[in-house]
């Protein structure tokens, strides 16, 4: 008799246990909601195994939740990435084979967008870029609605527009909707542990801003002289300087007159570079940066760049005071490395022990899973 009421006992604890289990389990969310970078406020699906990326090169951002395989979870992706950057997306593919695989929703414009073809593919959560681009943006309500009404989660994250106030918020609602906010957290505090180097040195020291001219994906027309003022320019603002470009272009990019740059000589010349060196002959306008650059190859196309006509004539570039920058970290969760690279050429014995590289080494080994390749930045004169 007195057996008999242990087993009862262990009967019930377990019976009570498995209720309470279920009762856990019905009660986890299958939906969460949060505000996006456009101010809308998304549910979510509390697990998303289905993701459709508005940008291919958002890719390296997806990875920093899913290290093991960012592809795991991919099911749709405009085909931007292969066509702007192919240094870059062979390194992905190369790891990964299966992103040639991932079906193309588009190419390298927002027009391009497919929506029946997104629909068909069946994406819980749509990765938008803020404002568009090179995919559909919060403007497109009809492509939204559509998207929405087939049973995908439409979030807006911003790298590019306005990268220093977004690049962690942006980090931080992938980590909520991915279900990694332990990623996500450690990410941002490195993000902005790095970015505070050049923040709190430059308003501790004041020092002056030097006056800028850059040049916005050299090579990509004849003539000169393309900037920007928004996208990469935002960044060289964090860096302390004074861009020349600055009021005088409506939007984010727009053109100079080579007299007007003759006139002003700017202290410091900065071109961003769109070449890759498969294409260095044939482009040999463009600067060579990116995954398959070498550092030799950098700073010759940089060399040959700045004898084109209106440049040449720039005595920043006659004095070795000319440098260039990879483009797409304007749209990278790196460009914080960006910045410190600027911070470094402008303000040289402010940031004399700066190291962007060994900053840009520890992200890629923190949180990618490919290793550093190529190179991201070069000087006319070493």
């Amino acid at each position: 008799m007195h057996a008999f009421f242990p087993t009862v006992r262990r009967l019930l604890g377990g019976a009570l246990i498995a209720v309470s289990a279920a009762l856990t389990a019905h009660a986890q969310p299958e939906t969460l909601t949060v505000t996006d970078l456009a101010g809308r406020t998304v549910r979510v699906p509390a697990k998303v195994e289905r993701i459709l990326l508005g940008e291919g090169r958002l890719l390296p951002a997806l990875a920093v939740f899913d290290k093991d395989d960012p592809t795991r979870r991919l099911v749709a992706m405009m085909g931007e990435f292969e066509k702007l950057d192919p240094p870059g997306y062979a390194q992905w593919t190369r790891r990964f084979p299966r992103i040639d695989e991932v079906p193309r929703v588009g190419r390298t414009s927002s027009g391009s967008f497919s929506e029946e073809q997104a629909i068909a593919l069946r994406p819980q959560l749509a990765i938008l870029g803020l404002a568009g681009g090179h995919g559909p943006s919060e403007r497109d309500r009809e492509t939204l609605a559509r998207l929405e009404a087939a049973g995908a989660a439409v979030v807006f994250i911003d790298l590019r527009h306005d990268p220093l106030a977004n690049t962690p918020r942006s980090m931080q609602l992938l980590g909520e909707v991915l279900g990694r906010k332990a990623e996500a957290e450690a990410f941002v505090a490195f993000w902005r542990a790095q970015l505070a180097v050049v923040s709190d040195r430059l308003a501790q020291a004041r020092p002056e801003a030097p006056t800028v001219f850059l040049e916005n994906r050299v090579g990509l027309s004849e003539g000169c002289c393309d900037t920007m003022v928004g996208l990469v320019g935002r960044l060289l603002d964090a860096a302390g300087s004074r861009n020349v470009a600055r009021d005088l272009i409506p939007g984010e990019f727009g053109t100079l007159n080579p007299e007007f740059l003759i006139a002003r000589q700017p202290r410091y010349y900065i071109g961003t570079g769109i070449g890759t060196l498969a294409t260095a002959r044939q482009t040999p306008m463009r600067i060579v940066l990116g995954a398959d650059a070498t550092p030799e190859a950098a700073q010759a196309s940089l060399a040959r760049a700045v004898q084109r006509r209106g440049i040449a004539q720039l005595q920043a570039v006659k004095d070795g005071r000319a440098y260039a920058m990879w483009h797409h970290f304007y749209n990278s969760p790196f460009n914080v490395v960006a910045v410190q690279v600027f911070a470094k050429w402008l303000h040289p014995e402010l940031f004399a022990d700066l190291d962007p590289r060994a900053t840009l080494q520890t992200m890629y080994e923190r949180f990618q899973p490919i290793p550093l390749e190529g190179t991201y930045w070069t000087a006319l004169t070493p």
